[in-house]
């Protein structure tokens, strides 16, 4: 089966527990993710949405499995972009691990499509929005 892949790897000077809690908090989100948040309830199963400032929803998907704060892996859908959304779900998996007194977090996007326009999209949105997670939790501040 063709798939596209997008992994990013960067080490953040917090503790596993405060990067799970950077990943999963509405009001920590808003400051790193431009202003968008996650709609969910953070339980395994259920489903979350991407939510723009203004309300519409640009990604969505259901919670595959929840490990505090350790894992995280989402079934992922791009809402916002036809030929993105015809592409179907895909999978995003954050891992967590301790690395000395940071923490390592590698965030890895799959689409069950090769060349996936979702892919090409998200490998340019995640590197800033993780740029600003790490001058979040490093600094308090965000980089854009």
């Amino acid at each position: 089966m063709a798939e596209s892949r997008f992994v990013y790897v960067t080490y953040i000077r917090t503790t596993p527990e405060k990067l799970w809690e950077a990943l999963t908090t509405t009001e920590f989100m808003k400051a790193y993710l431009f202003g968008f948040t996650f709609d969910t309830n953070w339980k395994k199963g259920s489903p979350w949405r991407m939510v723009q400032p203004k309300g519409a929803v640009t990604d969505a998907g259901e919670i595959l499995a929840l490990d505090p704060p350790n894992r995280l892996e989402l079934s992922w859908r791009h809402e916002d972009d036809p030929e993105a959304k015809a592409e179907g779900y895909g999978r995003c998996l954050f891992e967590v691990a301790p690395a000395g007194e940071a923490s390592k977090l590698t965030v890895t996007h799959t689409m069950p499509v090769a060349n996936s326009r979702t892919i090409a999209m998200i490998s340019q949105g995640w590197p800033q929005i993780l740029s600003n997670l790490k001058s979040l939790l490093e600094t308090g501040k965000v980089a854009m």
